[in-house]
């Protein structure tokens, strides 16, 4: 199902009750809240996902909970881990529950082309022939890896079928694969899908990101691939000031959440510990951001779907 993957492929948060706890029936509305919005597919346990802070029992239940309720949409599971057992456990576990594949990032340590290779192929032998993700994302990692050597990967390992490009400057990063690819895969894009308009016109294949307002990405993708690259430009504006405000790391995240609260997605804006609680200070921005966002809507004609913004915060 990897073979072909486009479109809208949503970040997914991990919803928690006010306890910290997994909220389970929270993931329901939270699915149902992106497929609404045009999602194409998922990723779950990512980085913004919160997947590191999950047991692995946890994960498993989390993973399990999305796969059932996301409609036949293809849904791929984060395993990155510094454990090789771990991530050969849950690799298994969430291929057997029904996941499309799984995504891959390198641990951190690593400093050279070789050193990569020899990990992923130690990787690929374990897990036999699962689809893959190949995360690169260096400012999460710290491992920074060159065009040749993603080449190479790919090359080697047909097992990867679709590459998530987030390393910064991505831009001439992503119009270098797409030139020196041998083996086509997929090439989608993260960063909070910063720079979503600009990407897609260097041939990416869709943005793989998290946003509160999952309508903005389907959105931008679609008008888009449609040619129309203004109209495409001008959605992607009106939103940038709430998306860039959720690009500040895990405090972007928490904001997120509470954004998603107030939308009816989630029960409960939690962040698990440690994790970052908002201020007085963030939820005031965040009205600030979000009335904002709505006048430019109703501009035109697009009905706001917030709930009001004095709901408490969780």
């Amino acid at each position: 199902m990897l073979n072909d993957l486009s479109g809208s492929i949503i970040i997914a948060q991990t919803p928690f009750d006010d306890q910290g706890a997994v909220d389970l029936a929270s993931i329901d509305t939270l699915t149902d809240f992106y497929l609404r919005h045009g999602a194409n597919g998922f990723v779950v346990l990512g980085v913004s996902g919160e997947g590191g802070k999950l047991t692995p029992q946890e994960a498993l239940d989390v993973s399990s909970r999305f796969i059932a309720r996301a409609g036949g949409k293809p849904v791929i599971v984060g395993v990155s881990n510094p454990s090789s057992a771990q991530l050969k456990m849950l690799t298994g576990e969430a291929m057997h529950r029904g996941a499309s594949g799984v995504m891959i990032a390198p641990p951190s340590g690593i400093r050279t082309e070789e050193e990569l290779f020899s990990y992923f192929s130690t990787v690929f032998e374990m897990i036999g022939d699962v689809p893959v993700v190949l995360q690169d994302f260096p400012g999460s990692t710290g491992v920074w890896m060159s065009v040749p050597s993603i080449l190479r990967l790919i090359e080697n390992f047909p097992q990867i079928k679709v590459v998530k490009e987030e390393d910064i400057p991505s831009l001439e990063k992503i119009s270098q694969l797409r030139a020196g690819q041998g083996r086509r895969v997929a090439i989608l894009t993260g960063n909070n899908g910063l720079y979503l308009p600009h990407e897609m016109a260097r041939g990416i294949d869709g943005p793989m990101a998290g946003f509160s307002h999952p309508e903005m990405l389907s959105g931008v993708y679609r008008l888009y691939t449609e040619g129309q690259i203004e109209a495409a430009h001008d959605l992607f504006d009106r939103y940038l000031p709430l998306l860039n405000y959720e690009a500040q790391g895990f405090w972007g995240v928490a904001a997120r959440k509470e954004v998603m609260r107030r939308r009816g997605a989630i029960r409960h804006a939690t962040m698990r510990r440690p994790g970052p609680a908002l201020t007085a200070h963030h939820l005031a921005e965040i009205d600030l951001l979000l009335r904002r966002l709505n006048r430019s809507l109703e501009e035109i004609g697009s009905a706001p779907a917030l709930r009001k913004s004095t709901m408490p915060a969780s």
